[in-house]
């Protein structure tokens, strides 16, 4: 029998509507599954945030111009809706599982791994997995303990190899360590 875990699958965005629909930004590949009615997922409000909520249940969704709009049981009206913006949700996964698409991954597979350059050479280990507004960033810590961001894109992560354990950083000048000409 395996464990499952947490992984994030979207974020609430602004109100739609009067009667307490969000949108939200999807961070899953699959948000008719996550985002079925019925589905419930942990919030998280935002940091400082005083809103106290656990759980949203999905009381239905629809897309309008590329937008997922989820109406939650606990929120009834736009009022509600406002309070809720900034609100991150999780679903519970198998431990197991693999997201269908192989360029895609959830943030515990890669939570761990060894950071290579393309060279070989170990330059650290990825210590989270931020989720930004535009991109995602690898949090990886160096081996000077130093805590540096790498965009998680193809090109400048060109490999993440599961099965052995390392992602490989296409070094960039200040990327990883400080740019000394900078300096």
């Amino acid at each position: 029998m395996s464990d499952s875990i947490e992984v994030l699958v979207g974020r609430i965005g602004k109100p739609h509507g009067i009667r307490g629909h969000v949108t939200v930004d999807v961070r899953t590949d699959e948000p008719e599954r996550r985002f079925a009615t019925g589905a419930r997922l942990r919030a998280v409000p935002p940091q400082g945030s005083a809103l106290r909520l656990g759980e949203l249940t999905v009381e239905g969704t629809r897309w309008h111009q590329g937008v997922l709009h989820v109406l939650f049981e606990e929120v009834p009206d736009r009022n509600a809706a406002e309070t809720v913006r900034g609100v991150l949700l999780y679903a519970d996964i198998d431990a197991d599982a693999r997201p269908e698409d192989p360029e895609e991954f959830y943030d515990h597979q890669l939570v761990g791994l060894a950071v290579h350059d393309t060279d070989g050479a170990l330059r650290g280990e990825v210590a989270a997995v931020v989720h930004g507004g535009a991109q995602d960033l690898l949090s990886i810590t160096t081996p000077t303990r130093r805590d540096v961001l790498v965009p998680f894109v193809a090109a400048l992560v060109p490999e993440v190899d599961l099965a052995g354990r390392r992602i490989v950083v296409a070094d960039r000048p200040g990327l990883l360590e400080p740019d000394l000409d900078e300096a």
